[in-house]
């Protein structure tokens, strides 16, 4: 997968505590644990509606359906919540 799109799922945290840093992810065309573990160490990038590029890292796959969870500086508005992000 050269380059291609993922659908911003979530924040990661518990039901107590929500880290607005960390992403869940679900990449297209990505279905299994093994595929998403290839992504580990890609640049992932939104872009704000006013253009603006917000840059993250994908850490590490988040179960066995082939999310994976990403960490961005500063962490992403909610307004990010369904949209999609660039896989670099």
């Amino acid at each position: 997968m050269a380059r291609g799109k993922a659908l911003v799922l979530a924040y990661a945290g518990t039901k107590e505590h929500q880290d607005n840093h960390h992403m869940i992810l679900k990449p297209l065309g990505i279905d299994d644990r093994n595929a998403a573990s290839r992504l580990i160490g890609r640049k992932v990038v939104w872009r704000t509606p006013t253009g603006r590029k917000m840059y993250g890292k994908i850490l590490k796959p988040h179960g066995n359906r082939g999310e994976v969870k990403a960490y961005f500086k500063p962490g992403l508005p909610g307004q990010a919540l369904g949209d999609y992000v660039e896989i670099l």
